[in-house]
């Protein structure tokens, strides 16, 4: 039997709520198929943990995670009571230390939903966005001068290099090849002309020799503007760290909500753990409430199956997701009235 240790970290607001729910849909497929089990360790991080120590998180996390196979993350934050900064530190530290590069983030309107695109349905609105996840806007380099007087200035410098944007635009050629063998780059070379003209040359001469994959460029208004026009001309889309956190909010939005929008932080040489967690964020004002819609996080345990080598199983926990959806069962973020809990528990009944 194949057995995985599994790092559980809920975080904060709803994130322990919808974790919950993706913990119960994994322990349901794992005694139905009987053929892998999961070791799942939860840790308290997030403000509760800072506002007990001091840290958001333990002061060895790096260490402490490193040996588990995956990471399944809830959501982390409560800026009324500490700015996000300092909340999402370590997730930013964790991306770039396990130098999770490839930040997968699928957008699929599910049969049953509406999109806010009223012209459009599933079969115009199903696409990745891939995020660089490594570089980029969030490297921390730059400083603040002169704080608190009128001459106070900020300077913050992104960090793209030849490696990186190489290294995921294979990926995003990879993985189109596996779906509908379209790939779109944003860009922004018509005013950064030193990094996002790297981005194009290195586009440039990485796309002849993947010539089964139909690529192209767009700035970044234009390929935000065209999502909403035109989602259906997308497949996989390719982005820096910043374009790609946008562009994956409008994705998730016209795909029917955030609620819905799984994603991973993918170490495609498996040098370390890679980490799941939904899109969303973690919504402090309806925290408690019960009320959060647990899909994202649901999907997000099913991209870890696969990515852990289980697809049986991720397969069985998305088909019981598309067929809760068509029956109508939803939270009420959706325009509808169950719990999360009670969510969660609809999702198991379909598993097969």
């Amino acid at each position: 039997m194949k057995r995985l240790r599994v790092a559980v970290y809920p975080g904060d607001g709803i994130g322990p709520e919808v974790t919950a729910q993706a913990v119960r849909v994994l322990r349901a497929v794992e005694e139905r198929q009987k053929q892998w089990s999961l070791e799942l360790v939860e840790f308290p991080w997030g403000f509760d943990y800072y506002r007990q120590t001091g840290r958001v998180v333990a002061e060895d996390y790096l260490d402490v995670l490193r040996p588990f196979d995956a990471i399944l993350l809830g959501a982390l934050g409560w800026p009324a009571e500490l700015p996000d900064h300092v909340t999402l530190a370590p997730l930013v530290t964790l991306r770039q230390r396990f130098d999770q590069y490839a930040c997968v983030r699928p957008a699929k309107l599910y049969p049953g939903l509406k999109s806010v695109l009223v012209d459009k349905g599933p079969a115009e609105i199903d696409l990745v966005v891939l995020r660089e996840n490594s570089e980029g806007e969030y490297v921390d380099n730059g400083g603040r001068v002169r704080r608190g007087t009128p001459d106070e200035y900020a300077v913050q410098t992104a960090v793209h290099t030849r490696r990186g944007i190489e290294r995921i635009l294979r990926f995003g050629f990879d993985m189109a090849r596996s779906r509908r063998r379209r790939l779109t780059m944003v860009t922004k070379s018509n005013a950064q002309r030193h990094a996002y003209v790297l981005w194009d040359d290195v586009l440039a001469e990485l796309a002849p020799r993947f010539p089964d994959v139909e690529s192209d460029k767009q700035h970044a208004d234009a390929a935000a503007m065209n999502l909403v026009r035109r989602p259906e001309s997308f497949d996989v889309i390719v982005a820096s760290n910043l374009f790609g956190d946008i562009l994956t909010d409008l994705a998730g939005a016209i795909a029917g909500g955030l609620g819905l929008a799984p994603s991973t932080n993918t170490n495609p040489q498996r040098t370390f753990p890679s980490m799941f967690e939904p899109v969303h964020g973690s919504a402090p004002d309806i925290a408690g409430r019960g009320i959060a819609n647990p899909i994202a996080a649901v999907l997000s345990a099913a991209m870890m199956l696969d990515w852990l080598g289980l697809a049986d199983a991720a397969a069985a926990i998305r088909r019981a997701v598309e067929t809760t959806l068509a029956a109508g069962h939803k939270t009420p973020d959706l325009g509808g009235k169950l719990s999360t809990a009670e969510m969660g528990d609809r999702i198991i009944e379909g598993l097969a």
